[in-house]
Parts: C-alpha cells; sequence; structure tokens
C-alpha cells in the first residue's frame, strides 16, 4: 500500500486509527495487537552504558534443591552412619544406592561448609574385559571408571558447577595407586567399587584419614573382578566391625531401589 492510500485511508476514516490497523492487517494477512503497559521512551536506561547493563546481566546457571530420603531401612542405616561416624563401610548387592548416597552426603557437607574438598578413589579395574591403552591425561585415563560417580555429582551439581569445582581441585580425583603418603585433611572420601582393592589396598586407603574427615567405603565382596582369596573388601569389614568408631553397614536385596527385577536376580543368581 502507497503513502497516498494510506493517508486517504485515514481521512476517511475521520482519523480513526483502529479502523486502519483493521484494513491494512486485513491487506496483510497479519492481525496486529496493541500491547496494554507496553514500551514507552521512559523506560529505557539512560546512555548507552545503561543498555548495555541491561541486555548484559548476571550469567545464569542451574541452582535446584534436590532432596533425598531414605526408601529402605538400610538406607536409612546408612545415612544415620554417615552423620554419626568418620569411617563407613557399607556393603551391598547392586542396586542398594550406596554410591548414590555416599555421593549426597558429600555434596551437601561441601556445600554447607564442613568439609572443603570432596576426594573420589575407584580401581581401574576391568569387569572381565580388557580395554587396552586410553590416551589423554591422567583425569581422560580414569573417566570411563569415574563414570558412574560423576553421574551421581551430576544429579546433584549443575553442569558449570562440577565443572569450575573439578577445574578447581574442589573435586579431586585420586587414583587407589597414588594415595600413598597423602593424608586426607578436611574433605569428603569416597571410595567406591572397594570388592576390587586388595586387603593390602583397602589398609592403606583406611589410614589416608586425616582431621576433620569423612570416608565412606562401598562395595559387593560378592561382585569381586578379583580372585576371591584376593578381595579384601569383606575381611577388613568383618575386622573393623568390631570398633565401636566404625560404622560398617550390610545392606540387603530388599534394599535395592532399582527395577524390582534386580532383587529377585540376586536371590536367584
Amino acid at each position: 500500500m502507497g503513502k497516498r492510500s494510506a493517508v486517504r485511508k485515514i481521512r476517511n476514516a475521520e482519523f480513526n486509527t483502529d479502523a486502519y490497523f483493521e484494513d491494512e492487517a486485513r491487506a496483510n494477512g497479519h492481525g496486529l495487537y496493541a500491547i496494554d503497559g507496553g514500551w514507552t521512551p521512559d523506560d529505557e536506561p539512560k546512555g548507552r552504558a545503561g543498555n548495555r547493563k541491561q541486555k548484559e546481566g548476571p550469567p545464569r546457571d542451574q541452582r535446584y534443591t534436590k532432596n533425598v530420603k531414605p526408601r529402605s531401612e538400610g538406607q536409612a542405616q546408612l545415612l544415620k552412619a554417615i552423620d554419626e561416624h568418620n569411617l563407613i563401610c557399607a556393603l551391598g548387592p547392586a542396586g542398594t544406592g550406596k554410591t548414590y548416597l555416599a555421593i549426597t552426603k558429600a555434596v551437601e557437607a561441601l556445600q554447607k561448609g564442613e568439609v572443603g574438598r570432596i576426594v573420589l578413589a575407584r580401581p581401574a579395574v576391568e569387569a572381565g574385559e580388557q580395554i587396552g591403552f586410553l590416551p589423554g591425561a591422567m583425569e581422560d585415563k580414569l573417566a570411563p571408571y569415574l563414570r558412574p560417580l560423576y553421574d551421581a555429582l551430576s544429579d546433584r551439581l549443575s553442569p558449570k558447577q562440577l565443572k569450575e569445582m573439578l577445574a578447581e581441585g574442589v573435586i579431586e580425583i585420586a587414583p587407589i595407586g597414588f594415595m600413598r603418603g597423602r593424608t586426607l585433611n578436611n574433605a569428603f572420601v569416597v571410595v567406591d567399587e572397594a570388592q576390587n582393592c586388595t586387603y593390602t589396598q583397602i589398609k592403606m586407603l583406611l589410614t589416608r584419614l586425616g582431621w576433620h574427615s569423612t570416608m565412606v567405603v562401598t562395595g559387593d565382596p560378592a561382585q569381586s573382578d578379583l580372585l576371591p582369596e584376593l578381595s579384601g573388601l569383606g575381611k577388613a569389614a568383618d575386622k573393623l566391625e568390631a570398633m565401636s568408631d566404625v560404622a560398617v553397614i550390610r545392606l540387603q536385596a530388599e534394599d535395592v531401589v532399582r527395577h524390582p527385577l534386580v532383587a529377585q536376580m540376586l536371590e536367584t543368581l
């Protein structure tokens, strides 16, 4: 529509702008709508600095709170033991939430300021397969073995938080082979899949515990990838159970929170 036609329509409508917009919308096939309380020049920040500040804004971050509650009596005992003891051994079949609950309590302790860092350790033992040489730095080589721990951390922290904490060393990956000689003070230590550690390795790991620290050792003695006589978790747990300051929690098939078939298979196989 030309300029003269537009002027003519406005004059014919006696400056009725509503009629003009309706005719224009019909001609173009689009609906035009007025917005109540729309933009006015007074709403615009003064100067270019104000416009830039309004557009940039603070960086967005995923923040949420996910409450974790025990789903069985055994899980409730495990959570209580972590609150009351500095050394906890959580033994039980797959799917009982041993690793997830340990990671949950570690993140809670870090966020509350009760510890200064989280240390994750897991033996690099293949489950009956040889995957060969893995390229990259130490963290890259251990990443496939530590994937279950990363999954649990990702469920408790946003991707940005997890990436920053790993880069700053607040969450540390500690290969079991490099733990000797260290003292872990002010830390929450999670040793996962400890059934694949020898008795000597278990003893070395337990004696890394320092001041103001908590250590949770998890594993299933029935699913060791080592020869039965080499796995040291069951033997160490039996000896530690006699100590009043150490909590040994033995989860059962009824504590499995995965698919119901998992508990049935554990009883059958």
